[in-house]
């Protein structure tokens, strides 16, 4: 009887799971398929159509008109301003943070990851009472923040504020497993041969980790533009200055005009749309890479 080595009995049951896979009844897969299907026509394509037929009901001038509104004009350029900020922050952040944990040993780095997964486990009204509790007019600092006629509570720093503090997990989640998969081996040769800490970044770390690092970047962007909870808190819902778009769509429905209501929260379906193309090119393309490396290798 011959002996079989792990990876022999492992490509084994590969091969086994393989052909039971294929080997299932025909009803069972199109039943799978047809169930799939039914999930998503309900929770994503109906949602879509029905936002983009209500938005377009009182026809495309009406549609317009409610994207070049005053108001609605200024809650997409704060929109963007918010983006704009934290973005490029937790892209910073991120890095640094996923750098750290996966090339690093030190103290404390349990309590630094606990910390990136915060703003998973706290709800964002939370995450914006918060802040309301730090910088607000009875907060913490908010009698210096008034000596010195500083204003973050109901105005754009606490908007970025509430913003940067939803969105901060993205990149470094993004990052951490895929730089620990990688190893040290890389940047270790790179410090023998006497490259600094920051060329071991820009030449080594980073282009190893370029597309997770994009796909983090275009996730932590849409969440950017469509958070609700902590920016409704800390903006104050003052009309054309301190409304971004979701908070702009809460007020136009309230008010019953659900034609321009529809129209501008079209443009954060517009958003997701494009985010979820984004995110395939960018799985695809680091798939087909990672093909390429691995025929390489063999």
């Amino acid at each position: 009887m011959s002996i079989k080595t792990p990876t022999q009995y492992s490509s084994y049951h590969t091969k086994v799971a393989r052909s039971r896979a294929i080997s299932e009844p025909v009803w069972v897969r199109w039943l799978l398929v047809a169930l799939m299907l039914a999930f998503l026509t309900l929770f994503l394509i109906v949602p879509l159509v029905a936002v983009f037929t209500e938005a377009l009901r009182k026809g495309f001038d009406t549609y317009i008109t409610a994207l070049i509104d005053p108001d609605a004009l200024s809650s997409i350029k704060l929109t963007l301003i918010a983006a704009a900020i934290a973005v490029p922050l937790n892209l910073v952040f991120g890095v640094a943070a996923a750098w750290a944990i996966a090339k690093f040993e030190f103290r404390g780095k349990s309590i630094l990851i606990t910390l990136i997964d915060l703003p998973f486990a706290v709800s964002p009204v939370i995450a914006g009472l918060i802040y309301v509790l730090i910088f607000g007019l009875q907060g913490w600092v908010g009698s210096l923040l008034i000596d010195n006629d500083i204003k973050v509570i109901f105005a754009i720093p606490g908007i970025v504020l509430a913003t940067v503090f939803v969105t901060f997990p993205f990149v470094a989640r993004e990052l951490i497993p895929l730089m620990q998969a990688q190893g040290k081996d890389e940047e270790e040769a790179g410090l023998v041969l006497g490259a600094s800490g920051w060329q071991i970044l820009w030449r080594i770390t980073l282009p190893n980790v370029k597309w997770g690092l994009l796909y983090g970047v275009i996730l932590t962007n849409a969440r950017a533009m469509g958070e609700f909870g902590a920016v409704s808190v800390v903006s104050g819902h003052i009309r054309g200055m301190t409304n971004t778009v979701p908070l702009h769509v809460e007020i136009l429905y309230n008010e019953y005009n659900y034609a321009a209501a529809f129209a501008v929260a079209s443009l954060l379906a517009i958003l997701a749309l494009v985010t979820l193309v984004l995110k395939s090119l960018v799985e695809w393309q680091s798939a087909r890479i990672a093909g390429e490396q691995e025929q390489a290798l063999s």
